[in-house]
């Protein structure tokens, strides 16, 4: 029995034909028109879901289309589309009232070619490790304010901040709540650790690799799909 491709329904009728010949259908239920036997089949849900998750590891484009079996150019056009509509906003669960302590850090990256520089402003919660806030842009003042602008309130009215000696961080945050520290301290050891694990697991951030962004929107939409898992991983 001919059942519907999208939803399983038998209740299909013929719909004229395609431009080849081949019969056309069209579903009672759901209005999916499709063609028996058809020489590019949908690609299956289980898929989709595999490729999500190669997504979050260091694998190239080219990579995951030999691991999963789909066409290089229909994955760029599905990782677009999936990159496009990436929520901006991290995931971050609320804070009580207390202390709290930020270490922030700023990240190479480029888009296109190296003279391109797009760095990555991360902020990390010292104690949950959550990613709480972000920026990318060129490596100014401006740039640093974004990233300021970004974190919670919560943070921004109470939290403890630690940087290294970049100029840009001391034209923004308080300077009660700011301290400047070298890497010798310490104190931004967990930012530094995890800015390497955000290169290893980002396949378009990794040094000296093939695989990089020709699009901002692209290279953004990369990062957050990554942050956005990464702080949920850590709810769960």
């Amino acid at each position: 029995m001919l059942t519907c491709p999208q939803c399983q329904s038998p209740s299909t009728i013929k719909y004229g034909h395609t431009h080849s010949g081949k019969q056309r259908y069209r579903c009672h239920e759901c209005g999916r028109q499709f063609v028996e036997h058809p020489a590019h089949p949908p690609i299956a849900t289980d898929t989709r879901q595999l490729i999500d998750r190669l997504l979050l590891e260091r694998l190239s484009l080219a990579g995951i289309t030999r691991a999963t079996g789909v066409s290089l150019r229909w994955l760029q056009y599905y990782v677009n589309a999936k990159l496009e509509t990436v929520p901006h906003e991290l995931p971050v669960t609320p804070k009580k009232r207390g202390q709290l302590t930020i270490e922030m850090d700023e990240l190479w990256s480029f888009v296109g070619s190296k003279g391109e520089k797009a760095w990555i402003w991360l902020a990390l919660d010292r104690d949950t490790r959550e990613v709480v806030g972000y920026a990318i842009g060129d490596r100014s003042q401006k740039t640093a304010k974004q990233l300021w602008d970004s974190l919670p309130p919560v943070y921004r009215q109470r939290a403890l901040v630690y940087t290294d000696y970049w100029d840009a961080y001391g034209c923004v945050l308080p300077s009660k709540r700011h301290r400047v520290v070298g890497k010798e301290t310490g104190q931004t050891n967990h930012i530094e650790r995890f800015n390497n694990t955000l290169r290893q697991r980002t396949s378009r951030l990794v040094r000296q690799a093939l695989s990089f962004s020709k699009k901002w929107e692209n290279h953004i939409g990369a990062v957050v799909y990554f942050l956005r898992h990464y702080n949920l991983s850590l709810q769960l």
